[in-house]
């Protein structure tokens, strides 16, 4: 008796609350039951009488309880389980806890079967285990109060005979995440590594990370990281040394920010004798370990030549490795270390080049993407010493689209005088491909080989051809590489304005090929017999045309023409100056405002601006700068490579390329300070009274049809019918008012505009009403988002004070909402910023969504609408317009 007392008065109060929690559901499921037995005819009677229950949605399965019945079952049936030895009781407990796992998988909260799945776990079947592990890991995040009761069977299974329980047990003590246990974890760990087994061990050191995560300085004055050191120094399993470099590499580099010692030893990691252990003993770690121990020597600084020559030498055979994450590791360090010798370096691409095209070839292709993503990095830098082997980047018919681009851009970047011809025959093959995607790739390739000056002759005739094909995006890409041809090699100009003449304009739809057909047909108008017929059918067709680029080649293109053929091209002008001066696009009134304005003053002088004599343009534009390019490099083997771009421009918020932004508001961070900058209606009415009352009373006293602009434009006398006068587009210089009455007159009666009477002013834009308290939440906002289709997608500018003034986004914002556009989310940071606005027609329940897109650099910006009445969608783009024309003005 007295032994039994002691053993009792030994229980440990952890024990006691289990045996407690226990009894009490014990206790509450005999109190349901006897209640239940209680009052079972007056449960008959009522359910009689109740309504049926409604049914569930979710279809019924059978590892899925579908009530707290179910639970219920699973609770009792653990509970009888949970102390029997007899044969055959573990494959019942595998049963039960496979459906605890399932319904938990899915969803369910079985939280209320904690006290049965810990008392089950007492088991020496592995598999029982790791499932109640898992069962527990996953509710103690949410409970820390349930993971009060897992300490005690953890730890005691942390000594465990067999090693495997144990280093179970240590990793489920360890993934609590629980900052009240710390206490708990330090004994366990240290115990672990020290463990005669090596996978205990190797489980340890990871707990000890996740430990300083949770309690940085429990884990230095535990001494761990010391621990760790000699662990990594001396440990005979290369997976315990992995781990610990892994771990100390991350310790030590948060702590080195406020510990001296931490930088320290962060260093010490770099010193010769620890980078040459790892180095010695690299073929027995495992792919991702020899990964790591490669990017730790790829930041070591040998002594000299010497000591270079032995690492690579020692790292040979890495090369080839069949895994290409060890190969593009092991390239990364050769041509680190070869930075400073540029002859060494050469031979490094010589040596590196063989491998990475034998990876390209084997894999995924997800891996062959990767390998060929660095490979073109490095064409981009010597595209010498792959021109030798351009048919490896050719195309495979099943090879995927992404794939099959990048190879497109390294075929054209190894081209040169002796694979030109192989290549581009290859690339004319592609330009018939049924992934329409990939036949336009293929079209910009040869131009751009034909832009670097290797077989010209071949290559303009090849693109001939492809304005003869009867396919319209293999016409479209071949004009635009013409033009560029043309910009670049004008003697070609006779062969292939004969083919151009031939082209249709009513066949080209796409807005760059018809500017660029129309460039050509205004820069070789003398050489094109109906040139100016061509454009007077596209004046004529003025207000079918949506796209601003194609009206403003356009307005060029007349004046081009005008000064070459001036009978013939008079009644084009007059008409396309017109339709520019009374066009709502500000960049299409503004350049027909001062082509106008140029031929009041002077003809010749209008002629030597927009045609003068050209050179023949040498070099294009690199899309990226070099900086950019080294940056890449020194960021080899990361996904800077796969994305073309440093790690700042994807990691970093303050540092977002241009136009990174996700393209659902989902994606878009309302943080406090932008929350901050969107104002309700209501407060700006309230706050903002002076600033809305100075806006509405300029609005007031501007004509409807202004544009945003004190001139008024002049109409078009094609059939001698009166017409407005255009005084007010005299020019206010002192130097020319004497003369540019005259002039005027001789350039409107040229042109065909007349100014005899009244004034004549843009047509104004429909009238539609905004609903000023217009209210929209995000949620809302986003589901229209995905539903509506794209209404409409133009290109505006901004005025160059609107530019000034868009420092942040609450300027922009304030000024839209007091035209009745409301924002509901911005982003972005000068020179880039990204809006969704919405807005609601007044009257009516009709809503217009707005995505907007501002460059301050370009002073451009984009704007995509939908609208749920997709008629009005024009309308509500020319009063945005007019509202976003109008910022910055005072």
């Amino acid at each position: 008796m007295r032994e039994r007392e002691d053993q009792s008065n030994q229980i440990s109060p952890l024990q006691l609350l289990i045996r407690r929690k226990c009894i009490y559901l014990t206790f509450s499921e005999e109190t349901k039951g006897r209640s239940n037995r209680v009052r079972g005819h007056s449960t008959q009677l009522s359910v009689a009488m109740a309504p049926p229950p409604p049914q569930s949605h979710r279809s019924p399965s059978p590892s899925q309880p579908s009530g707290k019945s179910e639970v219920s079952d699973l609770k009792s049936q653990l509970r009888q389980l949970a102390g029997s030895r007899a044969p055959g009781a573990d494959d019942s407990k595998r049963d039960l806890f496979k459906k605890v796992i399932s319904n938990m998988t899915i969803g369910i909260d079985v939280s209320s079967l904690f006290g049965e799945m810990v008392m089950c776990s007492a088991t020496s079947d592995i598999v029982l285990k790791k499932m109640c592990y898992l069962y527990v890991g996953n509710y103690a995040k949410v409970n820390p109060d349930l993971a009060l009761l897992t300490i005690n069977f953890l730890q005691r299974d942390c000594k465990d005979e067999d090693p495997m329980i144990r280093g179970l047990a240590l990793r489920s003590l360890c993934s609590l995440r629980v900052a009240n246990l710390v206490e708990y974890l330090v004994g366990p760990l240290g115990s672990g590594l020290k463990d005669n087994n090596s996978y205990v061990r190797m489980v340890a050191v990871i707990g000890v990370l996740k430990l300083y995560h949770i309690s940085a300085s429990t884990c230095i004055d535990a001494d761990f990281p010391a621990t760790l050191k000699h662990l990594m120094l001396n440990d005979p399993d290369t997976q315990v040394v992995a781990n610990c470099l892994s771990a100390l590499q991350e310790i030590w580099t948060s702590e080195s920010s406020t510990s001296e010692e931490a930088a320290r030893e962060r260093e010490m990691l770099l010193s010769k004798p620890i980078v040459y252990h790892l180095l010695n003993r690299i073929k027995e770690f495992s792919e991702w370990a020899q990964c790591l121990v490669l990017e730790l020597v790829s930041n070591y600084i040998p002594s000299d030549n010497s000591e270079i020559f032995d690492i690579m030498n020692l790292l040979e055979d890495r090369l080839q490795h069949a895994n290409g994450a060890v190969v593009l590791a092991t390239v990364k360090l050769f041509l680190q270390l070869t930075l400073s010798m540029a002859d060494v370096h050469q031979q490094v691409y010589e040596r590196i080049k063989a491998p990475l095209l034998t990876q390209v070839s084997s894999g995924s292709p997800e891996q062959s993407y990767a390998v060929l993503s660095h490979l073109h990095l490095l064409v981009m830098r010597a595209p010498y010493i792959f021109s030798s082997d351009y048919k490896h980047f050719y195309c495979q018919y099943n090879e995927p689209s992404y794939v099959k681009k990048l190879k497109l851009e390294m075929l054209t970047a190894v081209a040169n005088e002796s694979n030109t011809y192989e290549i581009v025959t290859e690339l004319c093959e592609y330009a018939a491909n049924v992934d329409i995607p990939i036949a336009r790739e293929s079209i910009r390739a040869v131009g751009k080989i034909a832009l670097q000056q290797y077989d010209v002759n071949a290559i303009v005739d090849r693109l001939l051809q492809f304005l003869e094909m009867e396919k319209d995006y293999v016409t479209s890409e071949a004009l635009v590489l013409v033009k560029d041809l043309l910009r670049k090699y004008p003697q070609w100009s006779q062969d292939c304005i004969a083919v151009v003449g031939n082209i249709s304009s009513k066949n080209v739809q796409e807005p760059k090929a018809k500017a660029a057909l129309i460039w050509m047909l205004g820069e070789y108008s003398q050489d094109m017999h109906d040139a100016p017929y061509v454009l007077e059918s596209l004046v004529e067709n003025w207000d079918e045309e949506h796209s601003s680029e194609v009206r403003l080649h356009l307005l060029t293109a007349v004046m081009k023409c005008f000064f070459k053929r001036p009978p013939e091209t008079k009644k084009a002008l007059g008409a396309a100056l017109a339709a520019g001066l009374a066009d709502f696009h500000q960049d299409v009134h503004d350049r027909a405002l001062f082509y106008y304005r140029l031929l009041q003053y002077n003809v010749s002088v209008a002629e030597s601006v927009v045609n003068p004599p050209k050179q023949a343009v040498s070099v294009f534009a690199d899309t990226q700068s070099s900086e950019i390019k080294d940056r890449i490099f020194d960021e080899f083997n990361s996904l800077s490579v796969v994305y073309q771009k440093p790690s700042y421009m994807f990691t970093d918020k303050e540092h977002r390329g241009t136009f990174e932004f996700a393209d659902e508001l989902g994606n878009l961070s309302i943080t406090a300070e932008s929350a901050d900058s969107v104002v309700p209606a209501q407060q700006v009415e309230a706050n903002d009274k002076d600033l809305l009352l100075s806006t509405s009373e300029k609005d007031e006293g501007r004509e409807p049809g202004s544009n945003g602009s004190a001139y008024n434009a002049p109409s078009y006398n094609g059939s001698s019918a009166t017409s407005q006068p255009l005084a007010d587009l005299a020019f206010p210089s002192t130097g020319i008012s004497g003369q540019a009455p005259a002039s005027n007159l001789a350039i409107d009666d040229l042109l065909g505009l007349d100014f005899s009477v009244g004034t004549a002013t843009t047509p104004s834009p429909p009238p539609l009403n905004l609903n000023p308290k217009a209210v929209l939440d995000p949620g809302t906002f986003q589901q229209k988002w995905h539903q509506l289709p794209i209404s409409l997608s133009e290109e505006y500018s901004l005025s160059p004070q609107g530019i000034a003034s868009l420092t942040t986004p609450h300027a922009l914002l304030r000024h839209m909402q007091s035209h009745s556009i409301q924002c509901i989310a911005s982003g972005g940071q000068s020179p880039n910023f990204k809006f969704f606005f919405f807005a609601q027609k007044a009257e009516a329940a009709s809503m217009y969504l707005v995505e907007c897109i501002i460059n301050t650099s370009s002073a451009k910006s984009q704007i995509k609408v939908k609208a749920d009445d997709q008629s009005s969608s024009p309308a509500f783009s020319t009063l945005f317009q007019s509202a976003l024309s109008k910022f910055g003005l005072p």
